[in-house]
C-alpha cells in the first residue's frame, strides 16, 4: 500500500491519532524536562529580577548618583570643592558605638547625616511618618535596638557624652542596602548631634561618605574618574548608581551562577532520562512502527511521526516548567528578602525564560534524536522479532543532530555565563563524571560476561541479567551512580557548612571585639575587664584603615578589572603593625623583622593575596592612610587561620611604617560564656568612646546567612536529585520489555515471583556495591570544590552522615528498582507470550 502524503502534514495526522494525551510512555520525558526547565527558569528569572531592581533603584540604594568614601578623616577643602562643583552633595559619617539606656547598653552602627540627606527617597518611620533627617539631639533607631533595650518614642539614649531622645523607630531607610553589613542595629542622628557625642577623635575608626546628586545627563563614572585623577593618593573608594551595592550584586551573581550551573546539571541529567524515556516509549511502539512500515511508510516518515509526538510532549514539559518557574519567583523573592531588603517586581525579564526553554528543547533534541533514528532505521521484520532483537544503530545524521544540539546547549551556557571559564569547567566535569559512570557500566557488563557462573540459581540469574541481550546495564549504572553521587554531594556540602558555623568558628572565636580603645589607657582597659570577668584574656593590636593604591609596578586605579582573588583591593582594609609574628599566622616565605626593628618600611602579606597579585619578596606595596601614601617592601608571606575570628590582617607592617599616624587600639576578649554583658556594662562608663561588639551576635547573622545559602544549595541539589531518580525510573522502564520476556519465560519454567524479585534485588545490590565507591569519590570531589572554592568554607564533612546517606541512598535506589520490577511480576505468561 502506498501512502499519499506531504511529509510533515502526514506525520502530524498519524501522530495526532496515535498520541496518548495522558502521555503514557512519555511521562519520564515530560517529568525530566519539567524539572530542569523549572529550575533554570526560576533561578534565572530571580537573578534577573534582582539585577533589574538593583539597577533601577541604584541611586536610591546608593543614596546618590555617585558615592566617594574615605576612612578616619573628612574631605579637605579642595576635595569638597570638587564634589560641590559636580552636583548636590550629602555627607554621611558612620562608626561603631555603644548606645546606653539606663544600665543597659548595646553595640550600634551610628550614622550621622547632614541637612541634605537623603538625596533620593525618604526615611519612613514605624508610626507612618515620612521624614528626611532627625532633628538636633534626636535619634531614629532600628527596630532591633528598640526591642533589645525596650525603647520607644520619647525614651532617652546616651551616645558617648551626649543625651539624645528617641524620635522614632525606622521602618525603611532608603540607602540601607547600599550601606552594607553592619555590626549592630542602626541609630540615625544629625552631624551636629554627632559632634556633641565626642566620639570622633584623632585615631577614631569612622568612615565618611559623600553622595552626589548629579545634573541630568552627567555620567557618574566620569565624575568618579575625574575625582580619582585629581586625588589619586587620597585613599578614596568610589561607587556609582550602576553598582550601588557591589556586595549584594556579587552575592546575587555568585549564587545565581552557582544555582544556574546546578540547574544545567539537573537538565543534563534529565537529558539521560529523556533518552531512556524515548527508548522505552519507542520499545512499546514496535508493533505500530512495524505496521506503518509494512504499509509503506519510510524511515523518514517514522522519524517525523515520532518526532512530532515527542515534540508535543517536550513542549508540554517545557511550558509547564516555565509556568512553575514563573510562579516560584515571588516565593523565592520572599525568602531572599531576608538577606537583601529589596522589593522584586512581578514582571521579570523574558530572557531567562527564553533561555530555559531553549535549553529544554536542545536537550530533548540531543537525547531523543538517536533512539528515534534507531527505531526508524530498523526493518519491520526486526521490529516484530520483539525486545531481544537489537535495533540498528542511529545514522550519522542523527548523531550529528544530537551532537549539534548538545553543543549548542553547552555553547549557550558558556557564552551567557558571567564566568565562562567556570561554566565550561563545571560542564566538563559533569561530562567526565557521566563518561566515567558509562565506562564503569560497560566494564560491569564485560566482567559479568566473563566471570564464572555461580552455582546457586538466584545469583546466576542476577549475574546473567547484567550481560544478557537487551540488558540496560550501562544505563542502570549511570542512573544509580548519579543518584548516589548527588546524595553524597548534598550531604557533604551541608555537613561542611554546618561544621564551619556550629563547631569550628564558635569554638575558637573570642567573646567580644572592642574598637577605639585609647592607646594611653590600655592597662586601665585590661584592669576593667579583669574586674568584670576574672581570668578573661585580653589581646590588643593597633588598628588603622587604609587603601591599597599600588603594588609592584601597578597602580590599582589603572586596573580595568581586579585580579581573581584580589578582594583586598576593593576599598579599605584594616591595617596594623607588630614586632612579632601575629598569633594564627604561619610564615611560608621570607623572614620576619627582628624585635625593635627601625629600618626601611616592610610589610608581611597574606599568601593568597600575594599569589593573586603575583607579588614577590622585595616588591613595593603602597597604601593610602589618612590621605597620605606610604610604601613598604614585601618582607614575607603568611598563611592566616581566618576561622579563628581573631585579629587577622592581610597586611602587617613593621612598627615604624604606621606608628606615627593617629590611631587607637582594638581588642579581643576571651571570657567564659555568659560574661559578655557584664564586661560590656563595665566598659560603658570609663570608655564611652569605645564600642564593644558581641561575637555571638555577629555569628548569629553569619549563621543565618549561611543557613539560607545552604537551603538554596539543598533546594537546587534537590531538583538534581529528583532528575536523577527520574533517570533511574527511565532506565528501568526502558528495560521493561526485555525483563518482561525473561520473567515470563522463567515463570513458565516454574520460577516464583519471590525468586524473580530476589534475583533482581541481588542484581541491583551488585550494581550498587560497584557504583558506590565511584559515587563517593565523585560526590566528595564536587562537594569539596563547592565548599572550598566557590564559598570559601573549611572542608569538614561528617563521615558518618556521608556514609549513612550513601547507604540510605543505595537502599532507596534499590527500592525504586524493585518497585519498577513489580508490575512485570503481574504479567500473565499466556497473555505476554502472545504479544512478545
Amino acid at each position: 500500500m502506498k501512502v499519499a502524503r506531504s511529509d510533515w502534514r502526514f506525520a502530524w495526522r498519524v501522530a495526532r491519532r496515535e498520541i496518548d494525551w495522558r502521555f503514557r510512555g512519555l511521562r519520564i520525558l515530560v517529568a525530566c524536562l519539567f524539572l530542569g526547565v523549572a529550575a533554570l527558569a526560576a533561578i534565572g528569572g530571580l537573578a534577573s529580577a534582582v539585577g533589574d531592581e538593583l539597577a533601577a533603584r541604584g541611586a536610591t540604594i546608593l543614596g546618590g548618583d555617585v558615592e566617594l568614601s574615605v576612612s578616619q578623616r573628612r574631605a579637605t577643602a579642595a576635595e569638597r570643592a570638587l564634589l560641590d562643583a559636580a552636583g548636590r552633595v550629602s555627607e554621611t559619617i558612620r562608626m561603631q558605638a555603644n548606645a546606653v539606656a539606663g544600665r543597659d547598653g548595646a553595640p550600634i552602627q551610628l550614622k550621622a547625616v547632614d541637612a541634605a540627606y537623603p538625596l533620593y527617597g525618604r526615611v519612613r518611620l514605624s508610626d507612618g511618618r515620612d521624614a528626611a533627617r532627625p532633628a538636633e539631639n534626636r535619634a531614629w533607631i532600628a527596630p532591633a535596638l528598640a526591642s533589645r533595650l525596650g525603647l520607644a518614642r520619647g525614651s532617652v539614649l546616651r551616645l558617648g557624652q551626649a543625651q539624645v531622645r528617641v524620635d522614632g523607630v525606622i521602618a525603611d531607610e532608603p540607602d540601607r542596602l547600599g550601606e552594607g553589613f553592619t555590626l549592630g542595629p542602626v541609630v540615625l542622628v544629625s552631624t551636629t548631634t554627632l559632634a556633641k557625642t565626642g566620639l570622633v577623635q584623632p585615631g577614631s575608626l569612622y568612615d565618611t561618605r559623600y553622595r552626589v546628586r548629579l545634573p541630568s545627563g552627567t555620567s557618574p563614572d566620569a565624575v568618579a574618574a575625574r575625582f580619582q585623577r585629581a586625588f589619586p593618593a587620597g585613599g578614596w573608594e568610589t561607587k556609582t548608581r550602576d553598582r550601588a551595592s557591589p556586595g549584594a550584586s556579587r552575592f546575587v551573581d555568585r549564587m545565581g551562577e552557582f544555582l544556574t550551573l546546578v540547574g544545567l546539571a539537573a537538565l543534563a541529567i534529565a537529558g539521560i532520562g529523556v533518552g531512556n524515556g524515548v527508548s522505552s516509549f519507542l520499545a512499546g511502539r514496535r508493533g505500530s512502527i512495524a505496521t506503518l512500515k509494512a504499509l509503506g511508510a519510510t524511515g523518514g516518515d517514522i522519524a517525523r511521526i515520532y518526532a512530532v509526538e515527542i515534540g508535543v510532549a517536550t513542549a508540554i514539559g517545557v511550558v509547564a516548567g516555565l509556568a512553575v518557574g514563573a510562579v516560584a519567583i515571588p516565593l523565592l523573592a520572599t525568602l531572599l528578602r531576608q538577606v537583601l531588603p529589596i522589593e522584586i517586581g512581578l514582571a521579570p525579564s523574558p530572557w531567562p525564560f527564553l533561555r530555559a526553554a531553549a535549553y529544554g528543547a536542545l536537550i530533548a533534541i540531543a537525547f531523543a534524536a538517536p533512539p528515534i533514528a534507531a527505531a526508524s532505521a530498523t526493518p519491520a521484520a526486526g521490529l516484530l522479532r520483539g525486545a531481544l532483537a537489537p535495533l540498528r544503530a542511529a545514522s550519522w545524521r542523527a548523531r550529528l543532530i544530537a551532537l549539534a544540539a548538545g553543543g549548542a546547549a553547552v555553547t549557550l551556557a558558556v557564552l551567557t555565563s558571567a564566568q565562562p571559564e567556570l561554566a565550561a569547567a563545571f560542564l566538563g566535569a559533569l561530562a567526565a563524571a557521566l563518561l566515567l559512570l558509562a565506562a564503569l557500566g560497560r566494564l560491569v557488563r564485560v566482567a559479568a560476561r566473563r566471570l564464572p557462573a555461580p552455582r546457586r540459581p538466584l545469583p546466576r540469574l542476577a549475574l546473567a541479567a547484567l550481560h544478557r541481550p537487551g540488558a540496560r546495564t550501562e544505563a542502570l549504572v549511570v542512573a544509580l551512580g548519579l543518584g548516589l553521587t548527588l546524595f553524597v554531594l548534598l550531604t557533604a556540602i551541608r555537613t561542611s557548612i554546618d561544621a564551619a558555623i556550629a563547631t569550628t568558628i564558635p569554638a575558637r572565636a573570642p567573646a567580644l571585639f572592642v574598637l577605639d580603645v585609647p592607646r594611653d589607657r590600655a592597662d586601665e582597659f585590661r584592669r576593667t575587664v579583669a574586674r568584670a570577668a576574672p581570668g578573661a584574656a585580653v589581646r590588643t593590636v593597633p588598628l588603622l584603615r587604609g587603601t591599597i593604591t599600588a603594588y609592584g609596578t601597578t597602580r590599582v586605579a589603572d586596573l580595568k578589572e581586579l585580579p581573581e582573588g584580589a578582594w583586598a583591593l576593593r576599598g579599605e582594609r584594616g591595617l596594623t603593625y607588630a614586632d612579632a609574628l601575629p598569633e594564627g599566622s604561619t610564615l611560608v616565605a621570607g623572614r620576619w623583622w627582628p624585635r625593635g626593628y627601625a629600618g626601611p618600611p616592610l610589610v608581611s602579606v597574606d599568601e593568597r593575596l600575594g599569589k593573586a597579585l603575583k607579588l614577590r619578596l622585595g616588591n613595593p606595596l603602597t597604601v593610602s592612610l589618612l590621605g597620605i601614601e606610604r610604601t613598604a617592601r614585601v618582607a614575607s608571606f603568611r598563611r592566616i587561620q581566618w576561622d579563628t575570628l581573631g585579629f587577622n590582617f592581610v597586611l602587617v607592617f613593621s612598627p615604624g611604617t604606621l606608628s606615627d599616624a593617629p590611631h587607637n587600639l582594638a581588642a579581643t576578649i576571651e571570657a567564659p560564656p555568659g560574661r559578655e554583658a557584664a564586661i560590656t556594662a563595665a566598659l560603658l562608663a570609663p570608655f564611652p568612646s569605645s564600642s564593644a561588639v558581641e561575637v555571638r551576635g555577629v555569628l548569629s547573622q553569619v549563621r543565618t546567612l549561611v543557613e539560607q545559602v545552604a537551603v538554596a544549595i539543598a533546594a537546587a541539589a534537590g531538583v538534581a536529585v529528583a532528575a536523577g531518580i527520574a533517570v533511574l525510573v527511565g532506565a528501568i522502564a526502558a528495560a521493561r520489555e526485555a525483563r518482561t520476556y525473561d520473567a515470563v519465560v522463567l515463570r513458565t519454567l516454574g520460577a516464583t515471583r519471590a525468586q524473580l524479585l530476589a534475583a533482581q534485588l541481588i542484581e541491583y545490590m551488585l550494581l550498587g556495591a560497584v557504583v558506590a565507591g565511584l559515587a563517593l569519590l565523585l560526590g566528595l570531589s564536587g562537594a569539596w570544590y563547592v565548599v572550598t572554592q566557590m564559598f570559601d568554607f573549611p572542608w569538614a564533612p561528617d563521615p558518618l552522615a556521608v556514609a549513612l546517606t550513601l547507604v540510605t541512598g543505595l537502599g532507596g535506589t534499590v527500592a525504586i528498582g524493585i518497585a519498577g520490577a513489580w508490575p512485570i511480576m503481574r504479567v500473565r505468561p499466556a497473555q505476554a507470550l502472545r504479544t512478545i
